[in-house]
């Protein structure tokens, strides 16, 4: 009896972090209340209480569902150990594009977060907690970059954190701009060879050596 409560609480709580995908969508983060996720759910404000404790508690559960696997494995490519961290960067950038063109839980949560999020006071929990990961992404991103020049897989003059900012501004944008236009490209395999394009020039140009 317990475990069937369990499995129906559970079962309840991802139907309602499946129809907040679908609100937030729509309407966006700030226009969207509990009340408007709880009438799309069929269920009273109270059964969402039962299971958050507010709009940004579910708004950060909904994006830890695809957000902790993307955590875990960045968080294993930064590791010393790694043989090769730019090809595990890599292969986590081509998961992360094949499962937002392929996973529609994917998909709704970086439109939302990408497009649908408004960053203003009344959202200060949320853009506090997307601030913090985005710092810990940061870190991760130059430990890898740090780890490739250490094993001589880039010059040993490469301006680390040129190299961090136009990694990041690179990937993201292309998710962003395929997000807006879905049919612009493919983005699992022109993205992933776009920014294999890029690592490239990492090894050759100039532009990425420490100035003077």
């Amino acid at each position: 009896m317990v475990r069937k409560t369990r499995e129906a609480a559970l079962e309840t709580r991802n139907a309602l972090l499946d129809t907040a995908e679908l609100v937030f969508s729509e309407k966006g983060v700030s226009a969207t209340t509990l009340a408007d996720i709880a009438s799309a759910a069929g269920v009273t404000r109270g059964a969402i209480y039962w299971h958050f404790k507010n709009k940004a508690d579910l708004f950060d559960a909904m994006c830890d569902r695809v957000r902790l696997p993307l955590e875990e494995i960045t968080a294993a490519s930064a590791e010393d150990e790694v043989a090769d961290p730019l090809a595990a960067l890599l292969g986590n950038l081509e998961y992360l594009y094949h499962k937002v063109t392929t996973d529609e839980h994917f998909y709704r949560v970086f439109d939302v977060l990408f497009n649908k999020c408004e960053f203003v006071d009344s959202l200060g929990p949320i853009v506090e907690r997307d601030t913090r990961v985005r710092e810990q992404f940061r870190l991760r991103i130059q430990r890898i970059f740090s780890n490739a020049v250490q094993r001589g897989l880039l010059p040993a003059d490469t301006d680390v954190a040129l190299v961090v900012n136009a990694y990041m501004a690179y990937s993201k944008g292309i998710l962003r701009n395929w997000l807006l236009e879905p049919g612009a490209f493919d983005l699992h395999r022109d993205g992933t060879r776009m920014v294999a394009a890029f690592m490239e020039s990492l090894r050759t140009s100039d532009a990425f050596r420490q100035l003077g």
